[in-house]
């Protein structure tokens, strides 16, 4: 392939990434929340419970695939591992970001992988939308809902 002709493909490749995310509101805040997600994702991996307590609001709710709501505690419980277990990886691609004053959403797509105790590996990914709250110049997750995709 020529020379031109990759730098063609380079460019419009690159046209095609740069429109894939989109991310309204103030830059300030869009910068927190994408921080804060790639720390979730970082306490996920350490099993770091009390941190990834500490990522949701008082009052949040989650909505795990195929589960009840949970609030509080029961929130937590749902993260921690049976012992054996761990997420090796964890990592949530924002579509869409949107603040509106102290609030906002994002969505997109997730994935990861679990190892068991017998050195199995599982693969898993999914969508999700998640509600953040601004909590003394901080964003917390507020409402997080999650299911796979194959």
């Amino acid at each position: 392939m020529n020379t031109k002709l990759k730098m063609i493909l380079v460019l419009l490749l690159s046209v095609h990434f740069c429109q894939s995310q989109t991310f309204n509101g103030n830059k300030k805040d869009i910068n927190k929340i994408l921080e804060n997600t790639k720390k979730f994702s970082k306490y996920v991996m350490e099993s770091n419970y009390d941190r990834i307590a500490d990522s949701y609001t008082k009052e949040a709710k989650v909505f795990p695939n195929r589960t009840k709501i949970l609030y509080g505690k029961d929130i937590i419980k749902y993260w921690v591992l049976p012992k054996g277990i761990r997420t090796i990886y964890h990592k949530i691609e924002q579509e869409e970001i949107t603040i509106v004053n102290n609030t906002a959403y994002d969505y997109g797509y997730y994935e990861g992988k679990t190892k068991h105790e017998d050195g199995r590996l599982s693969s898993w990914k999914g969508k999700y939308v998640i509600v953040w709250k601004k909590v003394k110049n901080n964003w917390k997750m507020h409402l997080d809902i999650w299911n796979s995709v194959k």
